[in-house]
């Protein structure tokens, strides 16, 4: 497949080139130098996918980000799930894991190793490289891999290209609580033709506690460095190579039954951009890449390591690509059309020593065990896309799009027991997914979205192929099925989005609305199957086990809105809600992991060299609960966050934020639950309390 990826990109790059030689048009003439389309939002009505937000990252808004994970913290209708502090997912609309196409840099993926989601692709990026986050808020798109929930891009810092030779910048900073560091530098050199940019970062946490001083397990250390060399060899095209490795040691995972050792990830991305000089073809795009996660983990520090020593090796290999030509038939339509690929293939096993029986007696000879955890297991996907804007008139833009994905799934060593349930013979799916949309500038300031969108998601290898695994947010272990129907989400959106003036048009008021409605087919869920047995430990509780099933009827609806406007000259306030609302019918209970009704408000006053914010967070009680999935109701709370900077100098920067101010005891609804620890029950992990932190950053 990666050589087929490699001549197809060499055999239209070679078409475009013949036919950029021969235009009848060279007064089209491109002088400036191309940039990546590694963005989904460009600002062009024409290209823009429909029902997006963004958002932008400066010092502003995060002073000491975690990972990448802490940058969701504000974007409406986003909530965490987490297991720690390291190992934090992101959700939309109670959409997680591979419901979510997260991905960065317009493609590019890294998928986890570990079956419990200890390394999830928000650890393999430095978040001091992501400049912004775009969202596409359901499945409006085909055009950038199998969307079902929504597509989520990390836009890592682009090069500028005004500043040529040698700038960079270093940056430290400081948390009292867990009394972490963390630091970071990055150099660039710019000339006519080429630039590279180089950076690095190291991260030490320590546990954290939360509002009652109760010290959470939680401590991390992790070291990252990127290398990314780009070369312009025409002012109309542009090869860039990316080279990107982190290094995750001894973190600690309150929410899991084991912790990391070492989480070793490497990722390899090639894109190539064309603008041939050409009325009937707009560009050409090319991207490949491949990761490589090697992940190792152990229970050595935890109180069942008495009875069972269990060291877990897994590795992870993520390739893929995409070629994508934009073409312009007519002044008023654009066509986008392409081929993509997302290959996922994992192995590894658990060795387990037990040296004591089920009583606590010491064993005359410990045993060793050997357990498959992937199974040497692999899920390509491989797309073809069409996606249609077609302007109706200056005020009307109408999009369609169609995808056909090939699913092909096998499992090449399976254990004795799951090859007796199963008849386990290589699978190919076909899945047609589409999208249809209008948007509407109702006024220069005003833009009605209308949308619909069916998504379609394949099984991903949890679901399919684990063996009696505990990998939930309880202590069932689980079962795959590799004979999982692919879920269907049908949504249905209205947006709108613009500005007012107000006060003579001194200052002007902005706001948005969104309401959805998700019908959903085949949700993959796992419930308790009484004819299987539990296999590990099986005088423990729970001794049932769940088996991942489809369920046929379910649904979500939901809203998000915000306002805002200048109170000041210099002082800004906004106002946003998100609520989202699940059912299962077929168990008459919530879908799992559903977030409460949240709400933000923040202050923001910001001078040339000063800036000063103030977030208020209000997150409501949770009664609307999976019983299935042994959730908790939680209750609401509120949190308060202060954060200040300002550049008493040129080129420095320096912000100091005291967040929790009120030293508030509360835990999201989506938190996982203490797992294996002494002292602790099954309550769901506490967020940190009371934080100072500080940083300081220069640049040349």
């Amino acid at each position: 497949m990666k050589k087929m990826i490699l001549a197809l990109v060499c055999a239209c790059i070679g078409y475009i080139s013949y036919s950029q030689e021969n235009t009848t048009n060279p007064k089209d003439t491109i002088t400036k130098t191309i940039k990546l389309n590694e963005v989904l939002i460009q600002g062009n009505p024409k290209k823009d996918p429909v029902l997006t937000i963004v958002k932008t990252e400066t010092e502003k808004n995060i002073v000491q980000p975690k990972n990448v994970a802490d940058l969701f913290n504000y974007l409406t209708g986003f909530s965490l799930i987490k297991r720690g502090n390291y190992a934090i997912d992101p959700s939309f609309r109670a959409s997680q894991y591979e419901q979510l196409n997260i991905q960065f840099d317009g493609g590019t993926k890294a998928m986890h190793a570990c079956p419990n989601r200890m390394d999830p692709i928000t650890t393999h990026v430095i978040p001091e490289e992501i400049e912004k986050i775009e969202v596409i808020k359901g499945p409006y798109s085909v055009r950038y891999g199998a969307n079902y929930g929504g597509v989520v891009n990390l836009v890592t810092q682009k090069t500028n290209f005004q500043e040529k030779g040698w700038h960079g910048s270093i940056n430290s900073g400081y948390e009292t609580n867990g009394n972490s560091f963390v630091s970071m530098g990055k150099i660039q050199y710019v000339s006519g033709t080429y630039d590279i940019t180089a950076n690095g970062g190291y991260r030490d946490f320590g546990n954290y506690e939360d509002g009652t001083g109760l010290e959470i397990p939680s401590a991390f250390r992790s070291a990252d460095y990127g290398i990314k060399v780009g070369f312009n060899p025409k002012d109309n095209q542009r090869l860039q190579i990316h080279w990107r490795q982190s290094f995750g040691r001894d973190v600690l995972h309150a929410g899991l039954p084991m912790d990391t050792d070492e989480d070793n990830s490497s990722i390899l991305s090639v894109d190539y951009r064309l603008a041939p000089q050409s009325n009937s073809i707009d560009e050409f795009n090319a991207k490949v890449y491949y990761s490589y996660v090697d992940h190792i983990m152990s229970n050595k520090r935890r109180p069942n390591f008495m009875m069972t020593e269990a060291v877990s090796s897994i590795e992870a290999t993520t390739s893929g690509g995409k070629l994508e030509m934009t073409l312009t038939p007519t002044k008023n339509w654009t066509l986008f059309t392409g081929v993509d690929a997302l290959l996922i293939a994992r192995d590894g096993n658990r060795d387990r020593l037990v040296k004591r029986n089920m009583m606590g007696m010491p064993l005359p000879q410990p045993v060793n065990f050997v357990d498959k955890i992937w199974q040497d297991s692999y899920v390509n996907d491989f797309g073809v896309f069409a996606e249609n804007k077609y302007a109706l008139n200056s005020t009307t833009i109408i999009t369609a799009g169609l995808r056909y994905d090939l699913v092909t799934s096998d499992i090449k060593d399976p254990e004795d027991d799951f090859a007796a349930i199963y008849d386990l013979t290589k699978r190919n799916e076909h899945n047609i997914s589409g999208t249809i949309s209008i948007k509407k500038y109702i006024s220069e300031e005003t833009i009605l979205e209308v949308a619909y969108g069916r998504g379609v998601r394949s099984a991903n290898m949890i679901e399919r192929f684990i063996n009696h695994f505990t990998v939930g947010q309880d202590a069932f272990e689980y079962v795959g099925n590799p004979n999982l129907k692919a879920e269907v989400n049908h949504q249905f959106e209205i947006g709108i989005k613009g500005k007012t003036w107000l006060f003579n048009n001194d200052s002007f008021l902005n706001y948005s609305f969104s309401g959805f409605y998700a019908n959903l087919d085949n949700t993959i869920l796992a419930v308790v199957d009484p004819s299987l047995s539990r296999k590990f430990m099986p005088m423990a509780q729970p001794q049932e086990v769940k088996r991942f099933t489809n369920i046929k009827n379910a649904y979500k609806t939901g809203i998000e809105a915000s306002i805002g406007f200048d109170v000041l000259q210099d002082l800004a306030f906004s106002a946003n809600v998100a609520y989202v609302y699940s059912k299962n019918k077929d168990l008459s209970e919530s879908l799992p992991l559903t977030p409460p009704l949240t709400s933000s408000f923040e202050l923001l006053f910001e001078k040339e060299k000063f800036w000063a914010r103030a977030n208020y967070n209000v997150t409501s009680r949770q009664d609307h609960i999976s019983t299935s999935f042994r959730e908790q109701k939680t209750l609401g709370y509120q949190t308060l966050d202060l954060r200040f900077g300002m550049q008493p100098v040129k080129k420095v920067t320096i912000g100091v934020a005291a967040l929790n101010i009120f030293d508030k005891e509360y835990n999201n609804h989506l938190n996982f639950s203490f797992r294996n620890l002494d002292g602790f029950g099954n309550e769901p992990i506490n967020d940190p309390g009371r934080n100072f932190s500080a940083f300081i950053q220069y640049s040349f």
